[in-house]
Formats: C-alpha cells, structure tokens, sequence
C-alpha cells in the first residue's frame, strides 16, 4: 500500500494560505507517499484547481444524503464535483460538537463512497474512557458501528486519534499507539478479509515534526492525519519527510 499524509485544516483558512499549498505541491512533487489536504469547504475547489496531480483534496465532512433541505450542508457528490477525492468522516469534533453517531458516521460513508470519494474514517477514544481501561473495547465498537458491511476489496483509510491527544500537545506511548493499530488491523481482515490489509491506518493527535519519525516506526501506522502542523507547508512537509523515511 502507499502511505498517506493527510492535513485537517479544520475551520481556518482563507485565500492567503493556498500559497502554502503551492509550496507543498512544489516540494512534494514527486512523493513515495500520498499526500492529501483537506481544506474548509469555501477553498476546496480553488484547492483542487492549484494542486494539480501532485497532492489530493479532500473534503472535512459530507451530508449522507445526495441532495435536498439541508441548509449549510454538503453531499459527497458536491465535493466530488469540486475537484476532492476523499472526505474525512466521524472526526471526533464532529462527533462532540454534532453529536454525530456510529450509525450516522456508516451512511456517511456510504455516501462517499457512492459519489467516487474515498472516505477516511475516524476512531478515537476519550481521556475518561482511556482511564478507565476501556480503549480497545471503544474502538472496536466504533469500528463496527461506522463502517458499512460491504467495504470488502473497497478503497477506505481509517484514522486514529485519541481524543484526548488532538491538540494537546499529548501523545499517547509508541506501545499505545502500537496496541490500537494492531488491533485495527485485526478487525478489518477479520471482517473485510486480506483486502483490509490494503487499508492505510492513520496515527492522528499532535503529529508534529518532532515526533513524526517515531510514530510512523510504529507497527501498523501506514501514516498521519495531521491537524494543526499542516496548515504551515515547512511543517507539513518535515512530517511527509519522516514518512517518505519510514
């Protein structure tokens, strides 16, 4: 599989930061890896346009339906139609702040992977929940409620990010780390078959460049969904660095 290096602008942005996206394109064009940005919807075809072949864009979110009364929402096949070619799904602030479920997250990713995205599904345990030992039960659950049955030789990445590690400046330990991705692993092939072994498993909570490199040594992190330290292209392109390394 190739790696990916996924960057989660999240709410910021505005024209001015596309330059970023012009110095990463310029630097990354050849990459062993695949390196995706997702942009605030406004820049997103802009985005598209300005990145060319060299990186990939993608959405931060998608309405499961394909179209109707959704005021402020947008359907897969909009992003689509903007130039993107995955969607990030079930992001834990998307979870917190839309109280968005397991069952919501899974129409979701149908609907993404109806309109030609490639959905990149988010897991993640809470702080409390991580003190109480329950970690692998958490994301075992989440796994099973938010992907769909069918996905068996389909194109999917799943995400990592502990809560209580994304935008903390906390990581949680390499055998943490190492602990739910091998568990991932065992679920998806479990469920998908030898397909899932296919399937990119992103690391995402304070990814920085000072602690790319050892993340990515991990057994079973195939990449990063990087917040914060992707919206600046020197930063960004230290952590593609560490996983072109990897």
């Amino acid at each position: 599989m190739r790696k990916l290096a996924a960057g989660n602008w999240k709410m910021n942005g505005t024209s001015a930061e596309l330059s970023e996206l012009d110095a990463l394109a310029k630097v990354h064009a050849e990459s062993s890896v695949d390196v995706l940005i997702c942009p605030p919807a406004t820049l997103l075809s802009r985005a598209a346009d300005r990145a060319g072949n060299s990186i990939f864009v993608g959405g931060q979110d998608c309405h499961a339906a394909k179209s109707g009364a959704h005021t402020g929402d947008i359907s897969a096949d909009m992003l689509k139609d903007a130039g993107a070619t995955h969607v990030i799904l079930g992001h834990s602030e998307r979870r917190t702040d839309h109280g968005e479920t397991d069952a919501t997250v899974r129409v979701k990713t149908v609907a993404a992977l109806g309109a030609g995205l490639l959905p990149l599904v988010c897991v993640g345990e809470t702080e409390s929940e991580r003190d109480a030992g329950d970690t692998l039960d958490v994301i075992r659950s989440q796994l099973a409620g938010s992907l769909p049955d069918d996905l068996n030789g389909a194109d999917f990445v799943v995400a990592y990010e502990p809560v209580w590690a994304i935008g903390t400046g906390r990581v949680p330990t390499l055998y943490q780390i190492a602990e739910v991705h091998e568990l991932m692993r065992a679920e998806l092939t479990g469920r998908f078959g030898s397909s899932a072994n296919e399937t990119p498993l992103l690391y995402g909570g304070s990814v920085k460049p000072g602690n790319a490199a050892e993340i990515f040594a991990t057994s079973n992190v195939d990449g990063a969904l990087v917040g914060g330290a992707s919206l600046k292209a020197s930063d960004f392109g230290a952590i593609i660095q560490a996983l072109e390394a990897a």
